[in-house]
């Protein structure tokens, strides 16, 4: 019996793909196999010793200490790409909101009073102030080729936009989804130079932070419109907004708000909706609770952002699941106490990532206990695993 704890409600259809024999799922579970959240914080979560995997219903893992379940061991999954529709829809609707001045316009009229005669007239004299511009033929920069970024792309340019796109790690996958009418840009400046809308959909870490900045916003045109639907540490905000009030910017558009961009001028907060669909929910869920079932059951991994990916088909009498450092001779000492314990390799695949390295090793007949005990004592192992 595995044990699954939500720390946020998860969606049903998620939730329905653990079977009901063979898995117990709930917010009060103990001694939890696997941890599924969506906004929780674990940071200061206390780790329990049977936690074998996170998983988080979303892309974004910034609330998850990832090198510390990394030290111990425990893969972090997430659902790249399950949400990218729901945020793609809500950055062309970012774009139209900023074009249109649409959110002005709103309030402004909520304010009117008086009768209709009055407020008709009122409507007339006002919109003039609201005049916009359309999308077709303005420039989007998309910054970032990954599932979400892609597809803006591609919406974007079914508009009759002209789209640049940057993204110097796009993968092979990505490339075959884009749009062949989506122009390279071949730097972070030319971009900047030569978009009208500028959209970010890359994670958020030590190269990304800070990304739209003091200095790089001088490659802006002044009525440039910045879209910032990726995470709240891309963009340096306090330079964002200097250059809306010098006039150097023409909007900022955000899906994080915070106390300094509440009721500025030309600036949209939006309370991080970029994710709130019932079927980006439910698809995030699912997409999750496959890859916790696939690890649990057979040691596969997919959509981890400290592991390799790494997937087997089944064979031999048992699993072998071993999570160590990316350090030499690891292998050979695997084998060795294999062998000594008079168990055949049967099929056998290694990948590293960065500081972690993975095996999955299918072995006949079933290890001795003292096998499994003496694997887990080889130094750098930080994780062992026999599945049946």
């Amino acid at each position: 019996m595995y044990r699954i704890l939500t720390l946020n409600n998860i969606a049903k259809a998620g939730l329905d793909r653990f079977p009901g024999d063979g898995y117990e799922v709930g917010e009060g579970v103990g001694d939890p196999d696997a941890v599924m959240v969506r906004s929780a914080d674990m940071h200061g979560m206390e780790l329990p010793q049977s936690l074998l995997a996170v998983g988080r219903a979303g892309a974004g893992v910034n609330n998850i200490p990832v090198e510390r379940m990394s030290e111990h061991g425990v893969p972090v999954f997430n659902a790249p790409g399950a949400n990218a529709n729901a945020v793609k829809e809500l950055v062309l609707a970012g774009m139209l909101l900023a074009a249109r001045h649409i959110c002005e316009a709103w309030q402004y009229v909520r304010q009117l009073s008086g009768d209709d005669a009055q407020l008709k007239e009122a409507v007339e004299s006002g919109k003039k102030r609201y005049r916009g511009y359309e999308l077709p033929g303005r420039t989007l920069g998309v910054v970032g080729l990954g599932a979400i970024g892609v597809r803006v792309a591609n919406a974007a340019h079914a508009l009759g936009m002209n789209v640049l796109g940057h993204d110097p790690h796009i993968t092979v996958e990505g490339a075959w989804q884009l749009s062949s009418d989506v122009a390279e840009a071949a730097s972070l400046e030319e971009l900047y130079a030569k978009s009208e809308f500028i959209t970010f959909h890359v994670p958020l870490n030590d190269e990304t932070r800070g990304l739209l900045n003091r200095e790089s916003l001088k490659h802006l045109r002044p009525d440039a419109v910045i879209l910032n639907f990726s995470r709240q540490g891309i963009v340096d905000e306090e330079a964002v907004l200097s250059a809306l009030e010098g006039g150097r910017l023409g909007a900022y558009v955000t899906d994080f708000p915070d106390s300094r961009l509440q009721n500025r001028e030309h600036v949209i907060c939006l309370p991080h909706l970029g994710a709130s669909t019932a079927e980006a929910e439910e698809n995030c869920a699912v997409m999750v609770a496959d890859e916790l079932r696939d690890y649990l059951e057979n040691g596969n991994i997919r959509n981890s952002v400290n592991f390799p990916r790494l997937r087997m088909q089944r064979s031999g009498a048992q699993r072998l699941c071993v999570a160590n450092r990316n350090v030499p001779d690891m292998i050979g000492q695997l084998s060795h106490l294999l062998g000594k314990g008079g168990v055949n390799i049967v099929h056998m695949r290694n990948e590293s990532r960065g500081s972690v390295a993975y095996n999955l090793i299918d072995v006949e007949p079933r290890m001795p206990e003292g096998t499994l005990e003496a694997i887990r004592g080889i130094e750098g192992v930080l994780r062992v695993r026999a599945i049946d």
